[in-house]
């Protein structure tokens, strides 16, 4: 999209902002070169007689793909806009909506858009699995910008290995097409919206090309009807697959189409025997297409797949393979798995790709062939949101209406190597002959570290940059670079690193220096926005002073400038400004010795890991909005990077993890499930570790983890046979507590992972369910159980019975209401919250519990389980596990060295463990801590010493100064935590009333007023307080967080 900060210069001049939806924009958007491709499809797809709704994935946005369709939908008449979140099940949502039965939709007829990428797309695969039949009133279009984060510095890269591994699983009726021109990618959406008797899923290149501007595209044929893709291409002037190259080539390289298609085609036309072709439909595969546009005299085809690791055979190459494995000739079909690393080498790294093609053909190949001279490439780098954010856009905008020049302007940011980010636009300009339309930006200018500059003309506008990134490596030798800075030339020259005055020298860069609030505040005063306005006026008069080079006069420079803006700007003329531009202008005069040595500083290099999108409301990074350009750090989806502060968030919320709820979730993996107790004993504890590694997850001590179980497998499946249910039909409700969302799932999956069917259920539900019985019987029963009269009867059923939901459904089996409104009914699974049993600061990558299960026995005698013991009791190694986190009142107080008094009975133990982690880690660093009381009681020692062996350890190393431990039933008679708390009373007491201590206390309420009056004694007995003043204290350590309880 092409888009620009606007600066009040004229009411005339002309700026690349955010298209609005006038009208105008309508009639001209097939000969605007200020819209962008990808700006384009949104307007293409989101036409209310083009689709009956859209549906915006979250990952689409992600990458700056859909926030202007929903910006739209604000203020013009689009197709109703639905947000829907990437989660496990992605895409049931819309073959829901398609579904005879489950939708509205599909009984009105609808053609459904959905924008998400090719990471989003992979997810949904195993639910487009269940589209139904498409026809020309019910059917799905998918637009995919094909752009993803990889690597550990989230660069951006077009890979579609995503892909690759689930193409084989796509529906048979679906049409996969590529496209990667501008042309193309506006020619395939209209072509997507043509093709009645199919699913279409359009991919397009978002990396590049649909982000750029400068490129007319011309409307379809008036002619372009309806039909079979084949028959809609053909019509359209394009084929499943486009050839370039030697007519006689003896090599091919096969690519699906995109950067590297365009590139290779690049390649093809200056190197003998090489043909490139390119798939424009990988769905459905035309094996006598491919056949007829590879040339007779082909021995070789090489196939390049995007794979995500270099062990999955891509599916290109299987196409291919079996395509020409009974072509009667000599030809030999290779394999080259381009994993997303190699692609973004390629694409990054001057010259990378062309090597790799040189080493697939075997006769001796030149070096590829200078570019005219016609063409310009121009870079410039600033900071988003400053006062000369506007100066690349006013630049592009001085070319792009040019009917002579072809031009093309693209800015990309990087967010991760700068608070605040850094912008780099890039404009390739040249003759409509010289300049190839299909070559991509990345390969005409990369941002190439280790490449030798091909810049002519380089901006920097915030000099602070040159300080932090090595920048001017991006200028080619004998180039000119533009410096807007307030330091005059001798701070400029005294301040430059030493590899960058090195680098100038190396390379004869001349460097000019302007000053544009100098200039500005002279001019028109500080007030804002009209000093902001002249400040980028200046840079941009300089720019062209300097494009100009040696054909620059005074008079020329403000002849173009009258062409542009107006002859007064707020009262100043602008041959006055373009005067003081002239004579402000300064060359650098470089000292004969560099810097002063400055070997220890590293100089960051230019990464593009983010796309921005403009709109009234601000700016949209990564999918987020944000308040301030200072805070893009903490919205992105992989913020990790950054580590601008201790609040930054690490990773941002995984939305496939349950949706319904309000909690962050995390997916853990379960690596540990050890029985603590004997198998003949009649308690389960049971230890368990999870590995949080790449999660994000972080925990306080004595934190709660929060489990989303599911229902048991078995109990499920017998469910559904005596309901009537078909597990695997699908449903569509709306998400809990907001009836604006909805999720589409299978009804095994929704009354396993998310309905709460074997919860107890509170009166309401007797009287809801009553309205489905048929049998008058039931229904009174139902009344009367969930009116005010039949409470005695609930409350038996209640607590005594303990009976479910699904144990009413069988008291009352003439009440079934449909699957969808029985969930609704329901309800879902809430998370049961466990105290955490381990320190982070000392496990690092790993979250514990300390769990028993709960099992009884209705009075019925059929056995009860609580629901999330049962699951997590069941858990195999390996299984993935959802889980959130809760903040908790168990906390360590501020300073090491005041003492803790822990007391906890069974299960209770667990947050005692992290502490006693914590504080075992401090004592081996050497450091000062205060002592330790450990009160600890259960039934008997040897069954339910929980962590006995980490106890005793502790114990000898010096960690726990005192452990009361009390085991009720070993002995004739029964022992208490309270009774081993009266033996330390003295001790407690001192700790308690001089010593800052805290007192702690988890497990069962029971002990809480006899553990109450061991302490309340004790300060009487030791202190001298009166009962009533010693009960008074203990609550006043409440507020002060020093008497801490967490019972259940």
């Amino acid at each position: 999209m092409s888009s620009g900060t606007s600066t009040p210069l004229s009411s005339s001049s002309t700026l690349l902002s955010s298209p609005s939806l006038s009208q105008k924009l309508f009639q001209d958007i097939y000969a605007n070169p200020r819209i962008s491709p990808s700006t384009a499809v949104e307007f293409l797809a989101s036409r209310p007689e083009t689709s009956s709704a859209i549906y915006v994935y979250d990952v689409a946005e992600q990458v700056g793909f859909g926030t202007v369709t929903k910006e739209w939908a604000k203020s013009s008449k689009t197709a109703p806009v639905v947000d829907l979140q990437t989660r496990a099940g992605a895409g049931l949502s819309l073959v829901g909506r398609l579904s005879q039965g489950t939708s509205r939709e599909a009984g009105n007829g609808s053609v459904l858009t959905t924008y998400t990428t090719p990471t989003g797309l992979a997810q949904m695969a195993p639910a487009l699995a269940y589209l139904p039949q498409a026809t020309a009133s019910s059917r799905l279009v998918a637009h995919v910008p094909n752009v993803t984060s990889i690597n550990d510095n989230f660069s951006l890269s077009p890979s579609l290995a995503a892909l690759s591994p689930v193409v084989p699983a796509l529906p048979r009726d679906l049409v996969l097409l590529l496209s990667a021109t501008p042309q193309q990618i506006v020619d395939f959406t209209h072509i997507s919206y043509r093709l009645p008797s199919s699913h279409v899923v359009h991919v397009f290149d978002h990396y590049t090309v649909a982000r750029q501007i400068g490129t007319s595209v011309v409307p379809p044929p008036e002619s372009l009807s309806t039909g079979t893709v084949a028959d809609v291409f053909a019509q359209a002037g394009y084929t499943f697959f486009s050839y370039a190259g030697d007519p006689s080539a003896h090599t091919v390289l096969v690519l699906l189409n995109g950067p590297l298609a365009l590139a290779a085609k690049a390649f093809a036309d200056q190197i003998v025997g090489l043909g490139v072709v390119v798939v424009n439909v990988l769905r459905p595969w035309d094996e006598q297409a491919l056949r007829s546009a590879l040339p007779a005299s082909v021995r070789m085809v090489h196939v390049l797949d995007d794979v995500p690791n270099a062990s999955t055979q891509g599916t290109l190459y299987t196409d291919v393979f079996g395509t020409l494995l009974e072509v009667k000739s000599a030809m030999s079909v290779h394999s080259h798995r381009i994993i997303p690393s190699q692609n973004h080498t390629y694409l990054s790294q001057s010259g990378s790709f062309f090597k790799f093609v040189t080493t697939l053909v075997p006769t001796a190949i030149p070096s590829l062939s200078a570019e005219p001279s016609a063409i310009k490439k121009l870079v410039v780098f600033g900071a988003p949101q400053s006062t000369l954010s506007s100066v690349p856009h006013f630049i592009a905008d001085t070319f792009i209406s040019s009917q002579v020049l072809s031009t093309r302007f693209i800015t990309d940011y990087d967010v991760f190597s700068r608070k605040g980010g850094i912008s780099a636009s890039r404009l390739l300009l040249g003759t409509k002959d010289a300049l190839a339309e299909s070559t991509p930006i990345p390969f005409a200018i990369p941002l190439d570290p280790a490449g030798g500059g091909e810049a002519d003309l380089l901006t920097v506008l915030d000099h602070t940059l040159l300080t932090s990134h090595s920048l001017l490596q991006h200028a080619k030798p004998g180039s000119v670079v533009l410096l807007a800075s307030p330091w005059s030339p001798a701070e400029v020259s005294s301040n430059l690193p030493a590899d960058v005055f090195n680098l100038i020298t190396l390379r004869d860069i001349r460097v000019f220096i302007v000053d544009p609030n100098a200039i500005a505040s002279e001019l028109v005063g500080g007030s804002e926005p009209i000093n902001t306005a002249i400040q980028n006026l200046v840079v941009h008069l300089a720019f062209l002073r300097l494009y100009f080079g040696k054909a620059a006069q005074e008079s020329l420079i403000l002849k173009v400038a009258r062409g542009l803006f107006d002859e007064t700007i707020h009262g100043v003329e602008l041959a006055v400004i373009n005067d003081r531009v002239w004579a402000a202008l300064t060359e650098l005069p470089l000292k004969s010795a560099p810097p002063a040595d400055d070997s220890g500083r590293v100089l960051k290099d230019f990464d593009f890991n983010a796309i921005v999108v403009h709109t009234q409301e601000g700016d949209v990074v990564n999918g987020a909005k944000l308040g301030s350009w200072h805070d893009a750090a903490k919205h992105l989806l992989f913020p990790s990077p950054f580590n601008l502060s201790a609040e930054s968030d690490s990773y941002a919320q995984n939305p496939a993890l349950h949706p319904e709820v309000p909690d962050r979730t995390f997916l853990v993996t379960c690596t540990v499930n050890r029985r603590l107790t004997a198998t003949e004993y009649d308690r389960n504890v049971f230890h368990l570790e999870f590995d949080t590694s790449g999660t994000g997850l972080k925990y306080a001590i004595g934190e709660a983890l929060g489990v989303h179980g599911w229902n048991d497998e078995q109990e499920v499946k017998q469910f559904c046979q005596w309901y009537g249910a078909d597990p695997n039909r699908l449903v569509t409700i709306p998400v809990p507590g907001n009836e604006e969302r909805m999720h589409t799932r299978t009804v095994f999956q929704a009354l396993q992972q998310q309905i709460d069917l074997f919860g107890q259920p509170p009166k309401s539900f007797y009287t809801d369910l009553a309205a489905y019985a048929s049998s008058s019987v039931d229904k009174h029963s139902l009344l009367f159980i969930g009116s005010p009269e039949g409470s005695s009867t609930f409350k038996k059923l209640s607590e005594k019975d303990t009976v479910t939901f699904a144990d009413v459904l069988h008291m009352y089996p003439s009440a079934k209401p449909g699957i969808e409104k029985l969930c609704e009914l329901v309800g879902d699974i809430k998370p049961r919250h466990y105290s955490i049993a381990s320190a982070q600061s000392v496990v690092g990558d790993r979250v514990d519990l300390l769990v028993v299960t709960v099992e009884w026995a209705a009075p019925s005698g059929s056995p009860r389980f609580g629901q999330c013991t049962r699951y997590l009791a069941g858990l195999k190694i390996g299984q993935k596990v959802t889980v959130s986190i809760k903040p908790s009142v168990m906390k360590l107080p501020p300073d090491n060295r005041q003492p803790l008094i822990m007391a906890g009975l069974g299960t209770g133990a667990a947050p005692f463990r992290a502490f006693l982690q914590h504080r075992a880690m401090l004592v081996q660093r050497g450091e000062t801590v205060g002592p330790v009381y450990y009160y600890f009681g259960s039934r008997y020692q040897s069954q339910e010493y929980l962590y006995g062996e980490e106890i005793e350890a502790f114990i000898l190393d010096g960690v726990i100064t005192r452990a009361g431990l009390a085991f009720s039933r070993d002995g004739p008679k029964k022992v208490y935590i309270q009774h081993m708390m009266l033996e330390d009373s003295e001790a407690l007491a001192n700790m308690l009333q001089d010593d800052e201590g805290v007192f702690y206390l988890c497990g069962p309420t029971w002990p809480v007023p006899d553990v109450y009056e061991a302490l309340v004694g004790a300060l009487v007995k030791y202190k001298g307080q009166t009962a009533e003043s010693a009960g008074e204290y203990l609550e006043s350590l409440k507020e002060e967080e020093r008497y801490v309880l967490e019972v259940y």
